[in-house]
């Protein structure tokens, strides 16, 4: 485990992420045309709530990494927020998760209305792709993202998640990690990729770095499924025990409380190990963030 010195740096030096991610995103908004006025204000409802910002923070952690610089890193993760946060927007809808509650307030349906909120998600699509198509040094970025967030990636999860839903326990876990890999684990893959792409890295460092990736998506992923029987709504900032309610495939449906968190664990070390494999430096940050998101309460 990390020890308290090196998480106090890693919460500090999250929180610092979050400002410089969210400085790099104003400027982003700033610089593009987000439509009526109407609209324009509830993209950045959505954007600019108070997330954890952790795809960013990824792609600047591995771009430094690398040797690049922040200015090398800012493209990619102002696109990849903008993304997720679109997937987070859809999500919320009545026709998907249906939830009234993001990032410690209303979701952008219960504000704005259903078929603004579908707006704002394929507005923000739209916005991450044409930010990073004119900001970036290559196409290369456009394509990993684009990649990473359809068919073969979140969107295809997204699918096999609604046809498990109310399947609940009768579901094999590992279809739950088939979801969990291709919904949560290749947009995290992604921004580490995205990462090491913008400090420079070889294609063989590019591969070892999104295995790295995957394997904190899916112990990030494993850790929202416990979250949603353990935690509570103020922590949280969404509705907790909606997994169990409307039958969602979960590790905790397949493999109970315990058999969840001993997945969790075991998905941490093997995260771990890749991190070290593939020369991420023991005592750094990417190990220490490991730790952090298997520890995490929200």
């Amino acid at each position: 485990m990390s020890s308290p010195v090196e998480e106090s740096f890693l919460v500090d030096w999250l929180a610092e992420t979050r400002i410089w991610a969210d400085a790099h995103m104003e400027k982003a908004l700033s610089s593009l045309d987000l439509g009526p006025t109407a609209h324009s204000e509830a993209v950045r409802y959505a954007l600019m709530g108070p997330g954890k910002r952790l795809r960013p923070a990824l792609v600047r952690l591995i771009c430094a990494q690398m040797g690049g610089q922040d200015e090398d890193a800012a493209p990619s993760a102002v696109a990849i927020e903008m993304l997720h946060t679109y997937s987070l927007v859809h999500d919320d809808l009545p026709c998907m998760d249906d939830d009234d509650l993001r990032r410690n307030r209303p979701t952008v349906h219960k504000v704005y209305g259903e078929a603004e909120a579908v707006l704002v998600g394929d507005g923000l699509q739209s916005l991450a792709f044409e930010w990073l198509a004119r900001t970036a040094h290559s196409a290369e970025p456009v394509a990993i993202l684009a990649h990473a967030a359809g068919p073969a990636g979140m969107v295809g999860g997204q699918s096999l998640d609604l046809a498990a839903t109310g399947r609940g326990d009768a579901i094999a876990v590992d279809e739950v990690r088939r979801i969990h890999s291709s919904k949560t684990a290749a947009l995290i893959a992604a921004a580490v990729e995205l990462g090491a792409v913008a400090g420079g890295a070889t294609a063989e460092q590019r591969m070892g770095l999104a295995r790295y990736g995957r394997g904190l998506g899916l112990c990030f992923q494993a850790v929202d499924d416990l979250l949603d029987v353990t935690g509570d709504a103020g922590t949280l900032g969404k509705t907790p025990g909606k997994d169990e309610a409307a039958q969602k495939a979960t590790l905790v449906a397949t493999l109970g409380l315990d058999g969840a968190r001993e997945e969790a664990r075991s998905l941490a070390q093997e995260t771990r190990e890749t991190a070290l494999e593939v020369g991420c430096p023991e005592g750094g940050l990417a190990l220490a963030l490991v730790d952090h998101l298997l520890d995490r309460t929200r």
